[in-house]
């Protein structure tokens, strides 16, 4: 599936005139992090701003270790209309603690809205802020009860996926996930030319922003229709080679 990040209610609106290619519209803030939380009323502006049919995410944002004021701000998302709930340890440094948040948001979700899904978000770079190893997150989800595991990068400064992790390694994560039942998802300043290692690998959930803005600018540049569809084309393509047992060149 492809995720795609509009910033705001504008943005979200060129989400629905490609609403044809994408599978999630994605809530968040860039200027506050990697997964920066928007406000509840963006949350339900967008929300009415797209079909009905495509689901929305909204991230809680780069969170602290504090269980109870995460799990506040995940009941704000899934209250404002998110079906994903997206949350980033960002400051949690061992497993334990990322299960403690884990298991207070999954908790705070599921009494509101017991379909709602639970992604527990870490990080590629986590080397360079402290964090939880990212092949900890799918142990981490399973434990707390979460349906999904999600890498992104912490520092967006250029950097991507695959330069912190390598496809093998991702392809490891993504099994762990799995193993577990949970839906494997990969961001991170992903690219088209990354569409065939993440397609090998088994990748549920591609989350991308800058893929698709105007000049790959993720922060200055604005979500373009054409460049959803391109995108989606190029995915849909990877995923015919791979069925078909071949190679595709990208």
């Amino acid at each position: 599936m492809l995720l795609i990040s509009p910033d705001g209610v504008e943005e979200a609106l060129d989400c629905a005139k490609a609403a044809d290619h994408l599978d999630i519209v994605d809530v968040k803030k860039p200027d506050e992090g990697s997964l920066g939380a928007n406000f509840p009323w963006v949350i339900r502006e967008i929300r009415d701003a797209v079909p009905a049919d495509k689901p929305v995410s909204a991230t809680v944002g780069d969170v602290p270790y504090k269980p109870g004021t995460v799990a506040q701000a995940a009941l704000g998302a899934v209250v404002s209309g998110a079906t994903y709930i997206k949350v980033g340890l960002y400051g949690c440094t061992t497993p334990e603690q990322g299960v403690e948040v884990m298991r207070a948001v999954v908790r705070a979700v599921k009494d509101h809205r017991p379909d709602a899904l639970v992604v527990a978000s870490g990080y590629a770079d986590a080397h360079r802020v402290g964090c939880v190893n990212p092949l900890a997150l799918p142990d981490i989800a399973a434990r707390a009860g979460a349906d999904a595991a999600m890498l992104d990068t912490a520092i967006k400064d250029g950097t991507r996926l695959f330069d912190h992790v390598p496809p093998d390694t991702c392809a490891e994560f993504v099994r762990r996930a799995h193993a577990s039942g949970l839906i494997a998802a990969l961001a991170g300043s992903v690219r088209q030319t990354d569409l065939g290692e993440l397609t090998r690998i088994g990748t549920d959930i591609v989350g991308v922003r800058g893929a698709v803005c105007a000049g790959g600018d993720r922060k200055a540049g604005r979500i373009q229709p054409h460049l959803v569809a391109a995108f989606r084309a190029e995915m849909d393509r990877q995923a015919r080679e791979h069925a078909a047992g071949a190679p595709a060149v990208s």
